[in-house]
């Protein structure tokens, strides 16, 4: 697997950039788009916890665990959520998508479609990645469906696994996608891209 260098994505929707301190604003505005850091079963900061935020993800980026991204809007220039690689493990091709949520007002829109198109482009053909994985919260119904749409396979559940911002402890919803399987997923999500709404 290559190296996981900071890289501008760019779609016709959305770009993805990589994150800096700089985007704190941005991804405050995005977030209260919805309050987003009021639901319980996401990783939005608070807005005054952003600051808090950009730089944990990019001290994941130093030590070279997660390449953190902020999405873009095209059509708008406004930064209108946030995702990342993490997770990553280079001596078995592996890296996890995830941290990602959009601002309320593009959600069931064609962002998260086209975020992961290119994400999962780059990972499977720029980076060599051999899986691509997803997780989340046993009780975020919206993103389990959401991954079960991209053609992830659910790989099943760890639990007891990660403390939630109330206190409480979460069992985590596994998934990936196999280097096999890119073909046919790329095809569904371009289709997904191009088909009329």
């Amino acid at each position: 697997m290559r190296s996981t260098e900071p890289v501008t994505l760019f779609g016709r929707h959305v770009r993805l950039e990589p994150m800096h301190a700089e985007h704190e604003s941005g991804l405050q505005e995005a977030a209260a788009d919805g309050e987003l850091w009021t639901l319980r079963v996401t990783s939005v900061p608070e807005p005054e916890q952003t600051a808090l935020y950009i730089a944990n993800a990019l001290m994941g980026r130093q030590d070279g665990t997660m390449l953190p991204f902020v999405v873009r809007s095209n059509a708008t220039g406004r930064v209108v959520g946030s995702t990342r690689y993490h997770d990553i493990v280079a001596n078995v091709d592996r890296v996890e998508i995830g941290y990602t949520w959009y601002a309320k007002s593009v959600q069931r829109t064609a962002v998260n479609t086209e975020c992961k198109l290119l994400l999962l482009t780059h990972a499977f053909e720029t980076l060599g990645c051999a899986v691509v994985g997803l997780r989340t919260d046993n009780f975020n119904f919206a993103s389990q469906r959401a991954i079960k749409r991209l053609g992830a396979k659910k790989d099943g559940v760890i639990r007891h696994h990660f403390r939630r911002r109330d206190g409480t402890v979460r069992d985590t919803v596994m998934y990936s996608i196999l280097a096999g399987e890119w073909p046919e997923v790329k095809a569904q999500l371009q289709w997904r891209l191009e088909r009329p709404r």
